[in-house]
């Protein structure tokens, strides 16, 4: 039946081998550091090396863990398949039918003859080094048998048991993407999200790691669950010593129930490895992203979005005066934010007619796009397709277009309810309001937002669990949309950074990293959400001079200085700017234009600096010839003058001429004793990563750039 008996896919420093002998499921033998070239002799040997033997007061034979676990073959772990068909066939036995093997891939189908069912796994090594699965489960019963009801299907990869340390995300609204990390004890480490969407607490990489990793430091392995919908993903240890992650989709119950012939395919479940860090691992996932045909390849504009200038208050000369002035400074987009359609003059009415308010716009919306466009601006307009207010025309029309159980609407949510896009009729009338919107203004761009968690998302009048059709039907949407407008652009917003994965990711070009741009929170946020997305996919903008999330105030400097290393853009009344204020962020701007070409293609990385308060992060060419370094304070320290500060991922055996980079190169009169800081330094790339330079004594909530030029 098969040629191979043990495989071994290989890319970028990155082994898997996979034991593929008998009938049942395929086992991760490795997945780790690259093993070089190995013989069928020598992947053998490696696996009868790292079998168990069998302890005492278990099962009789060694227990296999396939990369979908059964409870059949003696694991007690949590399952990878879930269901029963009328209460029966509630634990699955696979054995394998046929296997075939492509470059770095692996498609594997099995069958249960007993609970009538197949199951087909597809296993992939990407160019970038990332492990990528899903499944697919078809029920091959006949016509007249019971349903096979399927409540979940989990995806596994083994980590060894040098991985002590958990390292996963959490948050809420306006403070997404908060590292929280603790030892890999025995038991399960499960996070659940029932949100409907992604959840601004979302793990987004659940990492297993050596004591102590770090971003340049210590072994790592990360899994992240591609979808915008209901997920679980886990980080299990069990007393007979096996260690692994895991993940899929969370099925509501009744979601799936599958007919004769019918199938349920998971999400993409992907894991990377990092031999020396967090860095290395998330370099596979910006590797992966950026080999993506979709991937945006243009130099991503700077957008002026006007929500924090205007909020509802549209008045067409107030926003010709911000186009005017957006256009002064050097941006290259206008998004025309919430407050444009039927009714909407705050957040309690109109969402879901999606008709140009005739009161506020009587010539429609073309006297401000023909304006922004005299100024060479691209024009886009946010919009928040999959959301409706009660008090609207559309919910007076089709109160059965809303999800809920049947009897009873869900809790609101910023005065809102979900549109069941599961409906065909409403999914035609919002595809149809989309279409004509982007035909009429040639839109080139559209901020998706999507403000609420889905509660009691049912559709009605049945009541059934809706959220697995939901999320479907918004990949479908995206889809179709994009296959009539190929140049459109879209961002994902959802409150902010409320649906950030790598399943709305393919179908979108970016996503609103956070509602909040208190520049000294984004220092956070954008740091971890890093950890998954390359800074091309990060929106990133430059607030007003009082953050209004959080009342803090900062300098322009810091502000700027944290947006340069995402997709730039200003969220900021310029009519309220000074004009040296303009004048500072134009200079800004010329810098983010001429560095974007290095922000958006070179490797990512951040120091391990001892001291909490100093953050060092930046990015380095592909080819190592310049780099480009924030040194953030983002608190006071509690030594000074600061310590070194170590220059991380340039090339060990090339000189390099360090100096401060304009405008991020503020002065203070007690810097001058700084010998390096006046003319720059010139030292071995190897010198800069194990030594470093001597950091600028900085006050809390500053930062000062540094280039690294090869010379």
């Amino acid at each position: 039946m098969r040629d191979e008996t043990f495989l071994h896919l290989r890319a970028a420093g990155t082994s898997l081998v996979l034991d593929c002998t008998g009938n049942g499921l395929p086992r991760v033998v490795h997945w780790g550091e690259d093993l070089g070239e190995l013989s069928q002799g020598a992947l053998a040997a490696l696996t009868r090396a790292g079998v168990p033997q069998v302890a005492s007061n278990n099962v009789d034979v060694v227990v296999p863990v396939g990369v979908l676990p059964e409870h059949s073959a003696g694991w007690l772990g949590t399952p990878g398949l879930t269901g029963h068909r009328a209460g029966a066939d509630f634990s699955t036995a696979f054995a394998v039918t046929s296997l075939e093997t492509a470059d770095r891939a692996v498609t594997v189908t099995a069958e249960d003859v007993r609970a009538e069912l197949e199951l087909r796994i597809e296993i992939e090594l990407t160019e970038s080094g990332l492990v990528r699965q899903r499944a697919t489960v078809t029920s091959q019963a006949e016509a007249g048998t019971a349903p096979f009801s399927l409540s979940g299907v989990l995806l596994t990869l083994p980590v060894p048991e040098r991985a002590t340390e958990l390292l996963d995300m959490t948050g809420r609204h306006l403070r997404e993407r908060t590292p929280q990390r603790h030892e890999f004890t025995i038991g399960t480490h499960l996070r659940e999200n029932r949100k409907g969407r992604t959840g601004t607490d979302a793990a987004t990489v659940h990492v297993a790691g050596e004591r102590g990793f770090g971003f340049r430091s210590g072994e790592v392995w990360g899994l992240h669950v591609a979808w915008s919908g209901n997920q679980r993903s886990l980080a299990e240890r069990t007393h007979a010593g096996v260690s692994l992650l895991g993940g899929g989709e969370l099925l509501l119950a009744g979601e799936i129930a599958l007919g004769p012939d019918e199938a349920y395919t998971t999400p993409w479940v992907y894991g990377a490895y990092g031999r020396t860090g967090l860095d290395e691992l998330a370099a596979r996932f910006h590797g992966y992203l950026r080999g993506r045909e979709s991937h945006p390849r243009s130099a991503r504009p700077v957008t002026l979005n006007v929500w924090e200038a205007v909020y509802f208050n549209h008045d067409l000369a107030k926003l010709k005066e911000l186009a005017d002035l957006a256009a002064e400074v050097g941006a290259e987009r206008f998004v025309l934010d919430d407050g444009w359609f039927r009714g909407r003059r705050d957040d309690h009415a109109g969402l879901g007619d999606w008709y140009v308010d005739e009161e506020v716009w009587p010539d429609g919306l073309h006297p401000l796009v023909d304006h922004v466009r005299k100024h060479g601006l691209e024009f886009g307009l946010w919009v928040e397709p999959e959301m409706v207010n009660p008090n609207s025309d559309l919910a007076r029309s089709h109160p059965e277009w809303i999800l809920a159980t049947g009897d009873r609407l869900p809790p609101e949510s910023r005065h809102q309810q979900v549109l069941d896009l599961g409906h065909p009729e409403a999914y035609a009338y919002i595809l149809e309001r989309l279409d004509a919107l982007v035909t009429e203004y040639a839109l080139t761009y559209l901020k998706w937002d999507h403000n609420r968690d889905l509660v009691e998302a049912g559709h009605s009048p049945t009541g059934q669990a809706g959220v697995h059709a939901q999320t479907h039907a918004v990949y479908r949407l995206l889809d179709e949309l994009r296959a009539r407008h190929p140049r459109l652009e879209i961002e994902s917003c959802s409150s902010g950074g409320g649906r950030v994965d790598l399943g709305i990711l393919e179908r979108t070009d970016r996503v609103w990293t956070s509602d909040c741009i208190d520049a000294l929170e984004r220092q956070r946020i954008q740091r971890w959400t890093g950890l998954l997305l390359p800074p091309e996919l990060l929106g990133s903008h430059v607030g007003a001079p009082e953050a209004h999330t959080t009342g803090r105030t900062h300098t322009l400097g810091f502000r700027a200085g944290t947006a340069l290393f995402g997709h730039f853009g200003i969220e900021w009344d310029l009519t309220r700017a000074s004009e040296a204020d303009r004048a500072a962020l134009g200079e800004w701007i010329k810098l983010y234009k001429e560095l974007r070409p290095l922000l958006h293609t070179g490797t990512v990385v951040r120091g391990d600096h001892p001291d909490p308060a100093l953050w060092v992060h930046g990015v380095v060419a592909s080819d190592g010839a310049r780099a480009v370094y924030t040194l953030a304070q983002v608190a006071t320290s509690v030594a000074s003058p600061p310590g070194l500060v170590r220059l991380p991922g340039l090339d060990p055996d090339g000189d390099y001429r360090v100096r401060p980079l304009p405008p991020g190169d503020v002065r203070r009169p007690a810097w001058d004793a700084l010998a390096w800081w006046a003319e720059g330094v010139t030292l071995p790339g190897r010198v800069l990563e194990k030594v470093g330079v001597r950091a600028p004594i900085q006050f809390p909530e500053r930062l000062v750039l540094i280039e690294a030029v090869r010379v």
